[in-house]
């Protein structure tokens, strides 16, 4: 491990040392994930893990999450929010995920408040500011930390210090709400966001791990790893009528394969 990615930990360590009690917006990936298991190893039980669940996040991130709470045997509080409630949010305008990030954590902050927690932290790394990521506008004036972000850490240094300090076997691809598969502009429903998730749910069911179904209305577009293609195409059979049957009239295959935030790029 170079020489670089060991200071920004130690900057992490240092960071996390001068807080006396903390929680963390615990969503199961990767950045949280890590964060949380080294703020448990310096703060102990001072530190406690709160998950926001509604329906644009699929029960098997909730199970996740509650499996690796466990694990690390670290206080876990799940909260329930309402998006149809949010109508910034519902209505899918550019700067929806600063809606949707303000409303988590104003739910989560006051869960870290019953629970006498001196600070709030969420798991945004240094990689996060070079996408668009409206959200962080919203952590930043609520006040919420993000240790990884200070320090500095990048993706890519997380995935190297999870391996070094033994929770290789946690950290999973990233999946993101399921509102990210959906086009700003086009208003985001129970019915959309069940299609996508049932759909995403049939190409696991053919061996896909990562699948992401983009909702162009009457067009699925698939994205998932090349290395998947071959999977796509020997079950597309299958996959088209199960589709059409979500109500899609239209199923394609994105050649350019799976990538973060592909619906951004048009902004």
């Amino acid at each position: 491990m170079n020489s670089t990615i060991v200071k920004k930990f130690d900057k992490l360590t240092r960071i996390l040392k001068l807080m006396n009690s903390a929680a963390i917006g615990f969503s199961g990936g990767a950045d949280s994930t890590f964060l949380l298991k080294v703020a448990s190893e310096i703060l102990g039980k001072k530190v406690l893990a709160i998950t926001v669940n509604f329906a644009l996040i699929k029960k098997c991130e909730i199970d996740l999450v509650q499996d690796i709470a466990k694990d690390f045997k670290i206080k876990h509080i799940i909260i329930d929010i309402d998006f149809e409630q949010i109508s910034e949010l519902r209505d899918n305008k550019t700067n929806r995920c600063y809606y949707c990030k303000r409303e988590m954590f104003k739910k989560i902050i006051a869960i870290a408040k019953e629970e006498n927690k001196d600070f709030v932290l969420d798991g945004s790394n240094f990689d996060d500011l070079k996408d668009f990521r409206p959200g962080i506008k919203a952590l930043k004036e609520l006040g919420v930390r993000s240790p990884l972000l200070e320090a500095g850490l990048t993706k890519h240094d997380i995935e190297i210090l999870a391996e070094k300090i033994g929770i290789k076997n946690y950290i999973r691809s990233p999946s993101a709400c399921l509102a990210s598969r959906i086009p700003y502009g086009i208003k985001i429903t129970m019915e959309n966001i069940k299609s996508i998730e049932k759909a995403e749910r049939l190409l696991n069911s053919v061996g896909i791990k990562n699948p992401h179904v983009r909702y162009h209305k009457d067009i699925a577009r698939i994205e998932v790893a090349k290395k998947d293609f071959q999977i796509i195409l020997k079950n597309a059979n299958q996959i088209v009528e199960k589709f059409k049957n979500l109500g899609f009239n239209y199923v394609t295959l994105d050649l350019e394969g799976y990538r973060t935030g592909s619906l951004n790029e048009v902004l």
